[in-house]
């Protein structure tokens, strides 16, 4: 049924053990271990571009949380409308959480496919001497009696620490502890990376965002302890290249999240220091005076002056009328009220004439300007 996953691991490993077995030897038992190791470099080489995608996915959740935290106080009840908006709002800051599951998605197939491909190679259900006279997959009968023969540190690839007697048979005088002495140590330095590769990655959250959620919390612990305990406790069943798969994965893991992650703090560095030179050749510098563009109100008022500091010809024939009107209102004054013509006012109103006043002479809008009282003297006119 999973042919279609079957065939291209097995393809792989007999790649990389022919290549591998052409420098060291075909039946050599660290030939078919780096064959394993570099089945895993493989497949992370080709996700490598994934993981970085799914980094920064992880850095832009991080940065948008607290619009997650209020979305879900506003639309706590209603988990539709709350899936609507997750999506929009993951789709306007350009984050696919599918891109995120990618990477693990792809290596859990792989891992099944090499977990059956390498149980084959020993197959319960045949004999011994059947077993060695059929192929596995892309593997030939003569690739299967390599496999079969070769040893890592004296122990079959194949062989697992709970395997069964009759199994256990075909490889010759070979006891569980000796399996043990080097499934054991394999176990636990796996155990060990998969803990590192966890914590490295929690150290990288937000802990304020961790402490808000508690189920992230609860995951990031599960993470760092439970599953390299996981790790451990599971190594007694599988055999000793899945062994291999999970040390070699792990330490890549480790290595390209440590790359990947000062990549993007060097990027995030530049980034700050670019903006930070920004405001700086912007901001005036230390003892100049800011530069206020010039208001075209203050050039189009009439009192305002010209460019060339001169008044403009409105301001101009205003002060004419200015002057000529304080002039005119200072003459109707002195003729109205002067003693020397032996006229008063009453006089002129009976001759039909108007008594002149200041407001008449003054121009409009302008300040009227009131006549000085004339000091009344005891000189009697001549």
């Amino acid at each position: 049924v999973l042919n279609f996953i079957y065939y291209p691991v097995s393809a792989i490993l007999w790649f990389w053990h022919k290549a591998f077995g052409y420098l060291l030897g075909p039946d050599n038992g660290f030939a078919w271990a780096l064959a394993v190791v570099f089945l895993v470099f493989t497949l992370r080489a080709v996700l490598f571009k994934p993981f970085v995608s799914q980094v920064r996915s992880m850095r832009k959740m991080q940065e948008f949380a607290p619009e997650i935290q209020k979305l879900k106080k506003k639309y706590g009840d209603d988990k539709q409308k709350m899936a609507a908006e997750m999506q929009k709002l993951q789709s306007e800051h350009g984050v696919n959480p599918l891109g995120g599951c990618l990477p693990v998605l792809v290596q859990i197939p792989v891992f099944i496919g090499l977990f059956h491909v390498l149980r084959s190679f020993n197959r319960p259900f045949l004999n011994a001497e059947q077993n060695r006279l059929i192929g596995n997959y892309v593997f030939s009968a003569v690739d299967v009696r390599s496999f079969l023969d070769a040893r890592l540190f004296g122990v079959p690839l194949s062989a697992f620490i709970t395997e069964p007697a009759e199994l256990l048979a075909r490889y010759g005088d070979i006891s569980r502890w000796q399996i043990a002495i080097v499934a054991v140590p394999l176990t636990i330095v796996a155990g060990v990376l998969t803990h590192l590769t966890a914590k490295h990655s929690v150290a990288r959250q937000n802990p304020a965002q961790a402490a808000a959620n508690p189920q992230a919390a609860i995951m990031n612990k599960l993470m760092v302890y439970l599953f390299p305990l996981g790790v451990v406790g599971g190594g007694p069943f599988f055999p000793l290249a899945i062994l291999l798969y999970w040390l070699s994965n792990n330490l890549w893991t480790l290595g390209q999240q440590r790359l990947v992650y000062q990549r993007i703090d060097a990027e995030d560095a530049e980034k700050k220091e670019a903006t930070i030179a920004q405001r700086q050749s912007l901001a005036p510098r230390p003892g100049q005076k800011p530069i206020r563009p010039k208001r075209d109100s203050v050039a189009s008022t009439p009192d305002g002056p010209s460019d060339d500091g001169s008044a403009g010809p409105d301001a101009e024939k205003l002060g004419t009328e200015r002057s000529s009107g304080t002039t005119s209102s200072n003459g109707a004054g002195a003729a109205g009220s002067g003693p020397r013509d032996g006229r008063g006012p009453a006089d002129g109103a009976a001759n039909g004439q108007q008594p002149a006043h200041a407001e008449d002479s003054a121009p409009p809008g302008m300040i009227q300007q009131r006549p000085r009282p004339r000091k009344k003297t005891n000189r009697k006119r001549r």
